[in-house]
């Protein structure tokens, strides 16, 4: 029962009655449909969950790389060049420290991202008691 446009049921001539199964039947497609948007909706924001998660996991990852050839590479060259003024150790020690920091900063903004993120789709979860009040009110 619908349009040739294919959206809605055909209005009904004044007057006229729709059998139980019409109206079943139109019930049943809004469901359908509702559900679909619901889906759809919930896709959606999925995609920019994961995506932020994915962000926040990249910079994670990319904290610990940078993390490790900073360190290796560039605290030899300091090491060595702090060397003059103090014993070799005593500059291997403040060097480890400083490029500590640095990772932790890294660290500390990429689970930032993380923590940012919303699993939880608050959208969907809004529109999903919409709809059961909605459908609590047809049956009344």
């Amino acid at each position: 029962m619908s349009t040739a446009g294919g959206v809605g049921p055909e209005p009904s001539p004044a007057g006229a009655t729709r059998s139980v199964g019409e109206i079943v039947g139109d019930i049943s497609a809004d469901m359908s449909r509702l559900i679909h948007q619901e889906l759809d909706l919930a896709k959606a924001e999925m995609r920019q969950e994961v995506a932020r998660l994915g962000r926040g996991a990249g910079m994670l990852g990319g904290a610990g790389v940078a993390g490790f050839f900073t360190v290796f590479f560039v605290s030899f060259a300091v090491m060595y060049l702090l060397d003059d003024w103090m014993p070799l150790e005593l500059a291997a020690v403040l060097v480890a420290l400083v490029w500590g920091v640095v990772a932790a900063v890294l660290a500390l903004r990429g689970r930032r991202e993380i923590k940012a993120a919303n699993p939880q789709l608050p959208t969907t979860q809004q529109t999903l008691k919409e709809d059961a009040q909605w459908a609590r009110t047809l049956k009344s």
